[in-house]
Parts: C-alpha cells; structure tokens; sequence
C-alpha cells in the first residue's frame, strides 16, 4: 500500500479503539521516546485515552523533551481495554511489557528486520526514524503540529540519523527537519541536550571500551565488562554511542561493540556499518535485527566465544 493508503487504513482502525496505549522496544532511545511522545500528542488531539508506557526508563539525554514525563515506566499495561501502538519493534517481546499478548496490536516500524505481527502492521524501511512515519499521520490528520510534537520529533530524526549522518539521510530528511524548525524545535537546543550532556561516569566507560579496541583489516570491537561499568560507575545506558567511535576509524567498514550483561552469561551486541556490510544480516543470525548500518543482538559467551561468532558472521557477509 502507498504511504495515503496505510495512513486511511490505520485511521479507520483506531476509530473504533477510543483508548489507545503507545510504547517502543525496550532501552528506548531517541526515535523511540521522540516519536511516541509525538504520537500521543497527535492521538490526544484526534479525541482519544492515551497512554504511553515503556518496560525501561527513558534514558538522561532525553529527560528534557516536552511532556517526557507522561512516560509510565511498567512490566504489565493492565488498566483499560483497547489498542495499543508498537513503535519500532521487530515483535511484541520486544518491547518488555508483558500483558499485551490479548490487544489490538498496531505496528508502526521502520526496520529492514520489520515483521507483519501486528493485527495491523505499516512498516516502511526506507524512512530514516519512525518518527518520519508518525509526522505523516501528523499531515494526514490535519492535527496541530506545536512545538513540543515539532521538538519530539526533531529529536527522534536526529538520533535515528546519527545526526544526519547515516546512509538513509536524504534530501527529505532535511525538508522534514526544516519543517519541524519553523513549527518550534531549536536544533542547536535540541543538539545541546542530546550530543553535550554526557555523564562523567560515560566518558570513563568510553575510556575503558577504547583501551579494548582491537583491528582486523576492515573490522573493529571492543567491549566492556561488568567490572569495567562498576569501576566507571556507570549504567548500561552509558554504552550507547560507544560503537560510534568504533566505526568512525579510517578504513574499518564494520565495528561492534559487546556489554556484557549481569547475569546468564550474555553479551549485548551494538553493530554497525558504513554501508558495505549488512549489519542487519548479521544481527538477525543471531535472533536480533535493525537496519543495515546499525544493529544490535545479543550472544551467549564467554566473552572469547561470542566475539569469535560475530566476527565470522561480520567477515562472511558479502559487501
């Protein structure tokens, strides 16, 4: 169906739910919490019971966004009947939450590894945030689009682009973000806010993920361990970003970055890629999934183990 055709589809359905429950995948980041916050705006003014909720807190560098605080952090949604909105998740576990097994499901993604398990499902893989997808319904319905929905949704488009740095940037990236600028968000705040508010506990995590880079030809990694975050006193949420760095070294066209996990002996997985290699691939092989460029999963260890699976995984995909 075309980009109109999903949005009457989807609007005729949410007719008949007047309570509606929007959340996202586990560890939200950026396209997760700006879209949602956005969507719930766009869904109070059409005349509906929003609520939004995460398995997980909504992490530092997004705790300015206008109305963040309307985030119910929960396991169980319980309450009311009706339908609930997944933004951005490959399935209905991924989000954590429980109890959503008996609703009507509404998959909004844009992922490459997007599957239709939703009652209704609009996935559009060349977007580059699901926030692009919730600014169409924005349009569609002919809401008011005010300056927080405009800042939510800057800030989703920027994260999910790598500050307009990854492959899906395009010339309708930067009309959207030139929208979104006239109807209130401040780029250079919105910069601030999310790039210039690292904690002391994330620079010294970074530190202890650097002094493990290793280099092979066109493939970079580090990790970190459960010892390294205690002695940083940092929390999972401080390794987000840390693949960046990885991939940004000259020459390496894949990087992955390994947290280990507190318990069972897991790794989590962040993949990256500078467009040659298809990270989503890789990540799928292993029960995880996300874009081409950018990727995540998580592996068994030891630590020896798991590093050893992904980069074979990483050196046979084909370029």
């Amino acid at each position: 169906m075309t980009h109109e055709e999903n949005i009457v589809a989807l609007l005729q359905v949410l007719q008949a739910h007047h309570h509606v429950i929007v959340t996202a995948h586990a560890r939200p980041d950026g396209d997760a919490v700006g879209s949602a916050l956005a969507l719930a705006e766009i869904l109070d003014q059409m005349g509906h019971d929003v609520e939004i909720v995460f398995a997980d807190p909504v992490p530092e560098i997004y705790a300015t966004l206008p109305n963040v605080g309307r985030i119910r952090r929960a396991t169980r949604v319980g309450g009311k009947e009706g339908a609930v909105v997944i933004l951005e998740c490959d399935s209905i576990e991924r989000t954590g939450l429980l109890d959503l097994g008996s609703r009507f499901v509404i998959n909004i993604d844009h992922h490459a590894s997007g599957r239709p398990y939703g009652a209704f499902n609009w996935i559009d893989e060349n977007a580059c945030a699901v926030a692009v997808l919730v600014y169409r319904i924005a349009e569609a319905t002919k809401v008011d689009l005010t300056p927080s929905m405009a800042t939510c949704l800057y800030t989703a488009v920027m994260s999910d682009t790598g500050s307009f740095t990854y492959p899906g940037t395009s010339a309708e990236t930067f009309e959207l973000a030139h929208t979104l600028a006239v109807k209130g968000a401040s780029p250079s705040q919105i910069a601030r806010d999310v790039l210039f508010t690292s904690p002391l506990s994330k620079v010294k995590l970074l530190g202890a993920a650097l002094s493990n880079l290793e280099c092979d030809g066109q493939i970079a990694w580090s990790w970190v361990t459960q010892q390294d975050l205690h002695r940083a006193g940092a929390t999972p949420e401080d390794c987000e970003g840390v693949v960046n760095h990885l991939i940004s070294i000259a020459g390496v066209e894949s990087a992955v970055f390994l947290r280990e996990l507190p318990s069972d002996n897991q790794f989590r997985l962040s993949i990256r890629s500078k467009g040659r290699v298809n990270v989503a691939h890789a990540a799928e092989s292993f029960g995880g999934g996300g874009h081409r460029t950018a990727s995540g999963c998580t592996i068994d260890g030891p630590l020896s183990s798991a590093t050893g699976r992904i980069l074979k995984q990483l050196r046979d995909e084909p370029c």
